[in-house]
């Protein structure tokens, strides 16, 4: 169920099942992929522009901050984002919790499995892994995580139009391609 205050009319897709209550507020290109859950009963939850929340994704409210995730990000698999701040161009892998007042910066890769902390400060440009999460490795991932957010929109247009299978058309690897040259160009 999506509650029906939410303003879904920018997203590119919206799957089937997801569930949305409260102040949620969604940018253009956004895709939300099955059995996700965003509620914001008290804080309010943002997602950028271009931005994927995969399959079994929860997002929701800390006890002292809101959930704002940025724009061209993934947050993958059975991700839960819990009262944080994820910054423009990241990639938060699967199985990873992002606990309440953590701050990850831009272009940033949370591996995983990972916990990163209640008030964690993850700088820009940083890979982090573990339990608790840490910095292992200081990398400017822009190109390659705003290709992987393209991706997943790319892929939502064509869900958005009943078609199931845009990563296997011919003409897809090109347009990656150009993108990755286009990305690189902004950098």
């Amino acid at each position: 169920m999506i509650d029906p205050s939410i303003d879904t009319s920018r997203a590119a897709w919206i799957a089937p099942g997801v569930q949305m209550y409260g102040e949620v507020h969604l940018e253009e290109g956004v895709s939300i992929w099955p059995n996700t859950v965003l509620r914001a009963e008290a804080a309010h939850i943002s997602v950028g522009a271009f931005t994927n929340l995969q399959d079994f994704v929860m997002v929701h409210f800390g006890a002292d901050s809101a959930s704002t995730i940025g724009a061209y990000c993934s947050i993958t698999h059975h991700v839960t984002i819990h009262g944080a701040t994820i910054g423009d161009c990241c990639l938060i892998g699967i199985n990873a919790t992002i606990m309440d007042g953590a701050r990850i910066g831009a272009n940033s890769i949370v591996a995983g499995n990972s916990i990163v902390r209640e008030g964690a400060v993850i700088p820009e440009n940083s890979v982090v892994a573990g339990v608790p999460a840490r910095v292992v490795a200081t990398r400017n991932n822009y190109v390659a995580n705003k290709l992987n957010a393209v991706s997943y929109y790319e892929n939502a247009i064509g869900y958005a139009r009943g078609y199931y299978r845009r990563w296997s058309d011919a003409d897809y690897a090109e347009l990656m391609q150009a993108k990755r040259l286009e990305f690189e160009a902004e950098i």
